[in-house]
């Protein structure tokens, strides 16, 4: 659910914040870590551009893994994580140890969640996708088995298996792609929270900065020194001949996929969105 605002300044004018159904109650002081260190840099020298702290925040520990297998677990709070768009929720087991997961759309406080084989086919339960039916949506899926969930993690995410064929699974990922897994990975039951996450509006620049965005520059505003846009539109430019990346390298056309040997397992490409 997303919320508007009385334009009663520039920056509330086009925001729309998203209202999160969590508890207030502080994270488990043992499931999180301290964000240290610079950001989009490597000894000092810029990695990734474009990226910053932002407002200071702790990561929480999330368990993608879900490898308490027959180890029942009651759902104790669902909250906020800053550093993603689903909501989290607290996992208290049986057996005293405490885990966040993931939270999809249904699970409520109070529910029970397990992993397993023989787990029951309800929302927020970890089942190997050979035992689970056709047509149903799944997310955190794994691409290697015990390595932990990879895939469909974003707020309002969800992969649907298509169809068996032997070893593997073919799974329809968020982005329309069709991929084949093995049956034995691991995936959670239901489509992840918060799916209007996608809607929402900072509304200026320093909410965005707070997320831990720097500005970013065209390349044409830029000098001969700084990108190969940069400098008089008559000797350089986006079109002459090429556009290119800051390192010089063509950025229409030109294929970057490095990983060739995983081209097998792409059943149909992902649906190109139409302009």
């Amino acid at each position: 659910m997303l919320k508007s605002y009385n334009p009663t300044s520039p920056g509330l004018r086009q925001r729309k914040t998203l209202i999160r159904e969590v508890d207030d109650v502080r994270p488990v002081r043992s499931l999180i870590r301290e964000q240290k260190g610079a950001v989009g840099r490597s000894k000092g020298t810029v990695s990734s551009r474009h990226k910053q702290r932002g407002a200071k925040k702790f990561y929480r520990l999330i368990d993608f893994k879900r490898d308490k297998r027959g180890i029942p677990g009651i759902i104790s709070s669902l909250e906020h994580d800053p550093n993603r768009g689903c909501n989290i929720a607290l996992v208290n087991y049986v057996d005293g140890e405490k885990r966040y997961i993931l939270a999809p759309e249904g699970l409520k406080k109070g529910m029970e969640v397990i992993s397993g084989e023989k787990s029951p086919l309800e929302v927020g339960n970890s089942l190997p996708l050979a035992k689970i039916p056709l047509s149903t949506k799944i997310h955190n899926v794994e691409i290697n088995p015990g390595r932990g969930g990879q895939m469909a993690r974003g707020a309002g995410n969800y992969a649907i298996i298509m169809a068996a064929e032997g070893r593997y699974v073919n799974l329809k990922m968020p982005s329309g792609e069709v991929r084949k897994v093995l049956s034995n990975c691991y995936a959670t039951i239901g489509a992840l929270s918060n799916p209007d996450h996608r809607h929402a509006r900072l509304g200026k620049a320093g909410k965005k900065r707070h997320l831990g965005w720097r500005p970013g520059v065209r390349g044409v505003v830029m000098g001969t020194d700084s990108h190969p846009h940069g400098g008089s539109y008559s000797d350089t430019g986006i079109g002459m001949p090429s556009p290119k990346t800051p390192w010089g390298k063509k950025t229409r056309g030109l294929k970057t996929r490095k990983r060739m040997h995983t081209e097998k397992y792409i059943v149909n490409r992902k649906v190109k969105r139409r302009s």
